[in-house]
C-alpha cells in the first residue's frame, strides 16, 4: 500500500491543477475505487480535498461550502464501493469468493478475517470496521454474505465511511491552515503520521459509541421481550 501512496502522490499535482472542473468527480471515483475490492490509500483523496477546499482550489473557490462538498463526494464514493462488495457477496456467495477471489485482490485470509469479525461483532462491526485500516473496505463482503438488512448495512456504512472521510478531510483543511504552500508528498506523509499520532482518541471515542449501542440495543431487546407467565 505504501508503494501504492507514492504513485498515487506523483499525480497529485495534474489533478490538483483540474480540481475546480474535475474535483468532486475524482473524489468521487477514487473514494468509490478505495472503498470496493481494490486496495487503494484514501488518504490521497480526501486529504488533498481538504487542502484545496482550504485554498479555495475546488469547484466554488469557497473553503467552507468546498469541504463540504469534498466531503459529500467522498462519502457518496465510499457508499457506492461498499455498494458493489455488498451486492457482489450477495449475488456470488461465499464459495465463488473464495475460489476466485484472490485472482481479484481478495485473498482468502482477509476473506475469513472478516467474516470472523462480523460473526464476532455483528451488524455494528460494519460501521467500527469503516474507522479500521486493513479491514476497512471489506467488511461489506461479510455483510453481503450474511444477507444483512440492506437499510442496516446502510446506515452503519453511511455513519462510519462518514466519520472516516471527514477526519481525512479536516486533517487537509487543517495543514492548509498550516501552510498553503506545503507539498503534495509533504502533506501525505504528515497527515498520516498526524492521524496516526491521535489515533487513540479515535479508538477510544470508538469504544464509547460501541459501549452506547450496546446498552441502547439490550435496553430495546428487553422492551421488546414479551414477559413471562
Amino acid at each position: 500500500m505504501e508503494g501504492l501512496t507514492e504513485l498515487c502522490i506523483g499525480h497529485l499535482e495534474w489533478a490538483a491543477s483540474n480540481a475546480r472542473t474535475w474535483g468532486l468527480l475524482l473524489i468521487f471515483i477514487f473514494m468509490a475505487v478505495e472503498s470496493s475490492f481494490i486496495p487503494f490509500p484514501s488518504e490521497v483523496v480526501m486529504i488533498p480535498a481538504g487542502f484545496l477546499a482550504f485554498r479555495g482550489d475546488l469547484a466554488l473557490g469557497l473553503p467552507i461550502p468546498d469541504l463540504v462538498l469534498a466531503m459529500a463526494a467522498g462519502l457518496a464514493g465510499s457508499m457506492a464501493g461498499a455498494y458493489v462488495n455488498y451486492y457482489l457477496a450477495l449475488f456470488l456467495g461465499r464459495p465463488v469468493l473464495h475460489k476466485w477471489g484472490k485472482y481479484f485482490f481478495l485473498p482468502e485470509a482477509a476473506l475469513d478475517r472478516a467474516e470472523e469479525v462480523f460473526r464476532e461483532y455483528g451488524d455494528i462491526a460494519t460501521f467500527v470496521c469503516r474507522l479500521l485500516p486493513a479491514i476497512r473496505q471489506l467488511i461489506s463482503i461479510p455483510a453481503g454474505l450474511a444477507r444483512m438488512n440492506f437499510w442496516r448495512f446502510s446506515i452503519f456504512t453511511v455513519l462510519g465511511a462518514g466519520i472516516w472521510t471527514a477526519i481525512l478531510a479536516l486533517v487537509g483543511y487543517y495543514f492548509g491552515y498550516l501552510s498553503r504552500d506545503m507539498g503534495y508528498a509533504d502533506l501525505i506523509h504528515k497527515g498520516k503520521a498526524f492521524i496516526s499520532h491521535n489515533y487513540l482518541w479515535l479508538l477510544i471515542g470508538l469504544a464509547g459509541i460501541v459501549l452506547a449501542y450496546i446498552k441502547v440495543h439490550n435496553s430495546v431487546m428487553k422492551t421488546k421481550s414479551p414477559p413471562l407467565s
